[in-house]
């Protein structure tokens, strides 16, 4: 049974540091632009394919959405896909933006 793991804020930024980590944001396309975790691919229907195609399923996998809840579906989906460590961001990119406000990219 494929299973993800929630992640706490701090434990992401941790995990971040030290190793190539894909980090896929579920958020829309206008809160995604305004501010995401940097790096962060913005992960929706029509991106998944080749998200899935293009990213390796052992490399660890964050994924974000607004507050916590939306991103634990997603990360048993792509956990379903064979990704081996995948976890949900707790408290979602609010969280974190409230406690790392200088690690956050904007896209014009």
């Amino acid at each position: 049974m494929s299973h993800y793991r929630c992640i706490s804020p701090q434990q992401a930024y941790t995990l971040l540091q030290n190793e190539a980590v894909a980090v896929a944001d579920i958020r829309d396309p206008q809160s995604f632009s305004s501010g995401h975790i940097p790096h962060a691919i913005r992960l929706d229907n029509q991106s998944l394919p080749d998200f899935i195609a293009s990213t390796p399923s052992d490399r660890p996998l964050i994924v974000v959405c607004y507050h916590g809840h939306s991103s634990q579906n997603a990360a048993a989906y792509l956990a379903s896909q064979g990704y081996t460590e995948v976890y949900s961001l707790d408290g979602g990119f609010e969280q974190w933006r409230s406690l790392y406000p200088e690690q956050i990219s904007q896209k014009a």
